[in-house]
């Protein structure tokens, strides 16, 4: 129970069953079985590519997540949705370390590739216990690993920008209070921008990778007046990854060291 990714899936897993017991998801069991369904296999038909064995954890996450954000109506799509989304790890790599959040890439390709796909953020609602409830189960899974900096900080940066702007414009600060009350920015902050795979090696780098994702969701949101914004910006600054590290390099992350400490940049993601 060291391996902080099974306090990810416990975690997301509730969140999945909570929403499609209690708040009306538009996801069915059959929906989310194919999407976790066809992660797995794509894992396993990925992992001897890279010479490791089956590593059915981080596929679950990501079929996890692409059930909590990913809105389809074609069966094909999803399936195709979920082999972007992990075929991307073992494609998409630069010095051994994939550049995109999977299920972000995932994501971010369908709705590129078709207009079948969408996201709905509003879906969670805005109940202050449900998103006290997500805040609390995400900071435990980025201080175990190890990430806790990138979250707080991406957070930190995206209000002021947010509340900024209301300030700036003389709005009731009650307006950016509900835009900051999202589920959906909270499974963002907590569970997606921390993914110690894909986020740059060294603190300092994390730090500035989270003000210019911030930054980019703001802007889309804000001043291109797009939707997903979040998604967006992520997407994009995680073609900079490489470039951060090489500036401010660090040691790599690995999931099998003691607690998630780091490692040698040598490992391969």
């Amino acid at each position: 129970m060291s391996d902080p990714r099974l306090y990810q899936i416990a975690t997301l897993a509730s969140l999945l069953v909570y929403g499609m017991g209690w708040l009306d998801f538009d996801v069915s069991p059959a929906r989310a079985s194919l999407l976790l369904l066809t992660a797995l296999a794509t894992q396993a038909a990925g992992d001897p590519l890279t010479g490791s064995r089956f590593n059915p954890k981080s596929a679950l996450i990501s079929g996890l997540s692409l059930c909590l954000l990913l809105r389809t109506n074609r069966p094909e799509v999803a399936v195709l949705a979920a082999v972007v989304t992990i075929a991307g790890k073992f494609i998409v790599r630069v010095g051994g370390k994939h550049i995109f959040n999977p299920t972000n890439g995932g994501i971010v390709a369908m709705m590129l590739l078709t207009n079948d796909v969408w996201v709905s953020p509003g879906q969670w609602g805005s109940a202050a216990f449900f998103a006290f409830l997500m805040a609390c189960a995400g900071g435990i899974v980025v201080n175990r690993a190890a990430r806790a900096d990138v979250t707080y900080a991406f957070i930190a940066f995206y209000a002021a920008l947010v509340f900024g702007r209301s300030i700036y414009l003389g709005e009731p600060l009650t307006i950016p209070l509900h835009r900051l009350e999202s589920g959906a920015l909270l499974l963002f902050t907590f569970f997606m921008i921390s993914d110690p795979k894909t986020t740059p090696d060294s603190r300092a780098g994390r730090l500035l990778f989270a003000a210019v994702v911030a930054f980019g969701a703001w802007y889309v949101q804000f001043r291109l007046f797009r939707t997903n914004g979040l998604l967006w910006s992520l997407a994009v600054w995680s073609i900079a990854v490489p470039v951060i590290d090489r500036l401010f390099p660090g040691r790599r992350y690995s999931w099998s060291s003691p607690k998630g400490a780091a490692v040698s940049t040598q490992v391969a993601a």
